[in-house]
């Protein structure tokens, strides 16, 4: 039997925010109804804020609170204060979810992820998670999304990779295949961080300075902005946007999916990624 917060149970039996915003100009649509669960969220900004904020879902009642939840926790705030909430910060603020209901958060983050693209007038089938290799067909999952969830939450296990996205959760044909690509995966960082040792500081920064230099620069300046390397202090970098990144309203987006992703993916998973003058 799964043990659930006094907050989960709060927002399952008594959701707020559901439904659809009138002349809502962001909706993220997540999830599909023939897999079990389905999310949609649909938001009203004005001058960078977020006014409003409704949703509708498919779905078990971990799944209704935890849209309940996101709904309560971007009100309010500017949007690049909300594109910073992660799955992780959904669970947090429900007090736990039982570990088999996870994938329940990360719709949830994926969802405000979609939103805020689509009012930046993006498509959220771009992202990275939606190309590749469908792993499990029972519920469209790719090999890129278990990296990318895997990576994001420090997961290790099958087990652990089927309650943050489901995969493997049907009918258990791709289980073998999800074990290799964790194991794939978590052999390629051990490898990246040379081979398995801990880099040094200046090895770090070397690092650091060249994936900036040759990975991300490159793609900020294609779009008129640029980037400047502040300081590194233990996992945290910090870093300057410069040029149009400067300023921009999607510049917490650009520095979190693609700075501090890049930074994860090629130096060290446990980077955190800031902006200078707001650590």
């Amino acid at each position: 039997m799964w043990k659930y917060s006094d907050r989960v149970i709060d927002h399952y039996e008594n959701p707020r925010n559901v439904g659809v915003v009138e002349n809502a100009n962001a909706t993220g649509e997540v999830g599909s109804i023939v897999c079990g669960d389905a999310l949609r969220l649909t938001l009203k900004i004005e001058d960078g804020i977020i006014k409003e904020a409704r949703f509708k879902t498919f779905g078990c009642g971990s799944a209704i609170a935890a849209a309940s939840a996101l709904t309560e926790m971007i009100k309010g705030k500017r949007l690049e204060e909300a594109a910073k909430i992660t799955n992780k910060n959904i669970v947090d603020y429900l007090g736990g979810l039982p570990q088999a209901k996870m994938h329940c958060s990360v719709m949830g983050q994926e969802a405000l992820e979609a939103a805020i693209l689509d009012y930046r007038g993006e498509k959220f089938d771009h992202k990275v998670e939606d190309e590749g290799e469908i792993i499990c067909k029972c519920f469209g999952v790719t090999d890129q999304k278990i990296r990318r969830v895997a990576l994001e939450n420090n997961l290790h296990t099958v087990e652990e990779i089927t309650d943050y996205t489901k995969a493997g959760g049907g009918c258990g044909s791709c289980l073998y295949r999800i074990e290799e690509i964790i194991d794939e995966l978590w052999e390629e960082q051990a490898q990246k961080n040379n081979a398995g040792g801990k880099m040094t500081p200046v090895q770090k920064m070397k690092k650091i300075e060249a994936v900036i230099e040759e990975e991300i620069r490159p793609l900020l300046r294609r779009d008129g902005g640029d980037i400047e390397l502040i300081d590194v202090k233990d996992n945290q970098v910090v870093v300057r946007l410069m040029g149009m990144c400067a300023g921009c309203h999607a510049a917490v987006l650009t520095l979190k999916g693609l700075v501090e992703e890049k930074l994860r993916e090629l130096v060290d998973p446990d980077l955190e990624v800031v902006q200078d003058g707001l650590h």
